[in-house]
């Protein structure tokens, strides 16, 4: 059985599979790998895979040696399923190599991938595995946070509301503004890929479980453990080689 963990802005995510079936998720601080002794000790594990975004703390570091059986942490020398054409490979985020489990799970299709979480990410794979990189923009948390602080009289509003077209308070207002943008941002960045790549298929994913009404809901897949699932392709592409 596999162990998987990624390592996100906000959390951790630690996955059981077994060979390429998601058994469990646990979802905990990314400082520290709490429930890592009792997955440890729950399943028989065989091999491992890390990936994260931010620095790996003093603790993780600890936790990691102490365990009985090979971890890959993901970097750009890892090797990987598809082509990368991203000219900074040393930069880029593991967690945008999802599109590794996008390609398996919808194979010879050109492919974006969209995850939502503490920023928004677009990362576009074609039909011959290659990927040709993507982009960053703030996620929903960080656009209602920085309407708050970077100005002197607008509140910091909660996502769960009324979510009109035209907002007729500062509260509805601000809501629909950051919700409409996002919707309108991932409909637009879908409609100007599909310019080139007319059979474009579309994963979206990430922590906030964003979703939207589009009339292009037929090429969507939505799946909240495509990075998860990714990372397991990854582990198991290494073990064969």
């Amino acid at each position: 059985m596999n162990l998987i963990i990624d390592i996100g802005n906000s959390v951790a995510k630690l996955a059981i599979f077994d060979k390429d079936e998601l058994v469990e998720v646990f979802r905990g601080s990314n400082h520290s790998l709490d429930s890592l002794p009792m997955l440890c000790s729950r399943y028989p594990l065989e091999r491992g895979i890390i990936a994260s975004v931010i620095t790996l703390s003093n603790t993780i570091r600890r936790q990691l040696d102490k365990l009985p059986f090979k971890i890959i942490e993901l970097s750009h020398e890892t090797p990987v399923p598809i082509t990368n054409l991203y000219k900074t490979p040393q930069t880029l985020g593991m967690d945008r190599l999802a599109v590794v489990a996008a390609t398996w799970l919808k194979p010879n299709n050109d492919i974006l991938v969209i995850d939502a979480g503490t920023c928004v990410t677009y990362d576009f794979i074609d039909a011959q595995h290659q990927y040709h990189g993507g982009n960053i923009s703030p996620g929903m948390r960080m656009r209602f946070k920085a309407l708050n602080i970077f100005t002197d009289k607008l509140p910091k509003v909660s996502a769960k509301g009324d979510i009109p077209l035209y907002g007729q308070t500062t509260e509805t207002a601000i809501r629909a503004g950051v919700i409409r943008g996002m919707e309108l941002e991932m409909s637009g960045y879908i409609s100007l890929i599909q310019k080139n790549y007319p059979g474009l298929l579309v994963f979206l994913t990430g922590g906030d479980d964003f979703s939207f009404d589009t009339n292009l809901k037929s090429i969507i897949f939505a799946d909240r453990f495509l990075v998860l699932k990714g990372l397991n392709r990854i582990l198991s592409y290494n073990d064969k080689l």
